[in-house]
């Protein structure tokens, strides 16, 4: 009788022992299997954060100046508000003295300039995003196909005033070019060196009227944004290379120009306007600078 208690005894110790191991592995494959999801979890809790992180900034940013930079300016602002829908940019215009004297003032954050600053335009901190060609448009008729640089000089100061002069038609050229203050009638003035002499027919207050008046006037010639070119008129090539992406780049095409965006000197920026400067000078503001026709600084 002793014997068959000791038997079962035995028996039963066996086999809790072996409930026992079989209890250690279950245990041991459930926590390796419950490693990854905690792992999987965490990644996902990590991405959402960032994402939240992404949409989570808000307020405004306000730019105002160049109407050449309108363009670029409007693309730039579409694409960073498709990634923070919570920041407004506002995008107004007036011309690159106006953007500079808003900037300097605190009416707009951001001061937009096609051109670089003069040495006495102080208080700014410049941030260069873009260069940009100037074309030289004429009326769409025009067979004048190219104008040295010398050409275009005595143009516009009334020293040529029949395009017969230069190997076109016997017509007459009517100068068109931008109001005082505009950042393409200084930087146009200044490379070709008629600052202070530029004699014109008719004086327009953007880009977009300025190319609108060449365009339906035979016989004019004007200046226009790189970027604003379209087939309404018909651009000529400067010392015989043609105005592109490249040659801008390259530096071959003498009449080209910077994008600012400046900001005053000193000034405590908000986070919604950094993050626009950031933006615009990183690998996908610059695409997208690129995309609108410009060249890109980065």
């Amino acid at each position: 009788m002793k014997k068959m208690t000791s038997v079962l005894m035995a028996g039963l110790f066996a086999a809790m022992t072996l409930a026992s191991c079989g209890g250690d592995g279950a245990s041991s494959s459930s926590t390796e299997s419950s490693a990854p999801e905690s792992s999987a979890a965490t990644e996902s809790s990590a991405s959402a954060e960032a994402s939240t992180e992404t949409t989570e900034l808000s307020g405004t940013v306000s730019m105002s100046g160049s109407t050449s930079m309108e363009i670029v300016a409007k693309a730039l602002a579409e694409s960073f508000t498709a990634l923070y829908p919570d920041v407004t940019v506002d995008v107004q215009l007036g011309g690159s003295s106006t953007g500079i004297q808003n900037a300097l003032e605190g009416v707009s954050d951001i001061g937009n300039v096609s051109r670089d600053l003069a040495e006495d335009e102080t208080g700014l901190t410049p941030h260069e995003i873009a260069l940009d060609g100037i074309g030289i448009a004429v009326n769409p008729e025009n067979p004048v196909e190219n104008l040295t640089l010398e050409q275009i000089a005595g143009i516009y100061t009334g020293e040529i005033t029949n395009w017969s002069e230069v190997g076109g038609e016997d017509l007459e050229i009517y100068v068109v070019g931008r109001e005082a203050g505009s950042g393409t009638r200084d930087a146009f003035e200044s490379i070709v060196g008629v600052e202070d002499v530029a004699a014109y027919d008719s004086e327009q207050t953007s880009t977009g009227s300025a190319k609108t008046t060449v365009a339906t006037t035979p016989g004019a010639i004007g200046y226009v944004s790189f970027d604003s070119i379209d087939d309404t008129v018909k651009t000529v090539t400067v010392n015989d290379v043609a105005i592109s992406l490249e040659t801008i780049q390259d530096g071959s095409y003498v009449l080209q120009r910077p994008f600012l965006m400046v900001t005053k000197e000193g000034a405590e920026l908000s986070e919604a306007v950094q993050a626009f400067l950031d933006y615009t000078l990183s690998d996908e503001g610059q695409a997208v600078c690129e995309q609108v026709g410009l060249v890109p600084v980065k």
